[in-house]
């Protein structure tokens, strides 16, 4: 085994069940991995796939880029010092869209959840309490999804993945729909 699929395994293996379960999902679903390759794969499992589906160079930045979104950002640390990829279609070797940036019409058109999405977004100190109260007073939902990408998602990635993790939490069937979407 080379040695940068042991660095991705050991990085791995130290992932708790449910942040395993995240880097499966971001695996699928912002790198188009299919998820019949990452479903029920353990972590030496993983990294396989991860240096058969890039390049043995590409893979460690793409376990790093998504050890960070999902806020394991100790493991990625530990895995190298390796920079993550960008979700904002800038140069990189592996670049791809953020799942709430390429499905942004259908979000503001569909997701009905929105004050628990909010109320969220400032728990987790995304929102605060002023800009969340002005994305409260608006009326219509679609104007406050729209709030809610010109204000709270503009801060970048973290922002995008706790919106995410919101998402999957308040909107599962919708979310669940969207990644059927190529």
């Amino acid at each position: 085994m080379s040695t940068k699929k042991l660095l991705i395994a050991d990085s791995l293996a130290n992932l708790s069940g449910e942040d395993l379960a995240r880097f499966r999902f971001w695996l699928g679903d912002s790198y188009r991995v299919p998820q019949s390759k990452v479903e029920k794969k353990d972590y030496m499992e993983l990294a396989d796939v991860l240096v058969k589906q890039f390049t043995e160079d590409e893979a460690p930045v793409v376990t790093s880029n998504i050890l960070r979104s999902i806020l394991c950002n100790q493991d990625a640390t530990n895995l190298g010092k390796s920079p993550p990829i960008s979700f904002d279609n800038g140069p990189s070797a592996v670049s791809v869209q953020h799942f709430v940036d390429k499905h942004r019409s259908q979000l503001i058109e569909r997701v009905t959840n929105i004050d628990p999405i909010l109320d969220g977004l400032l728990n987790r100190r995304v929102l605060l309490d002023a800009p969340y109260e002005e994305i409260r007073n608006v009326t219509g939902k679609q104007n406050k999804m729209r709030m809610i990408y010109d204000i709270a998602l503009k801060s970048g990635d973290r922002a995008k993945n706790v919106f995410m993790e919101l998402l999957r939490q308040k909107e599962p069937y919708l979310v669940e729909d969207l990644l059927k979407d190529p």
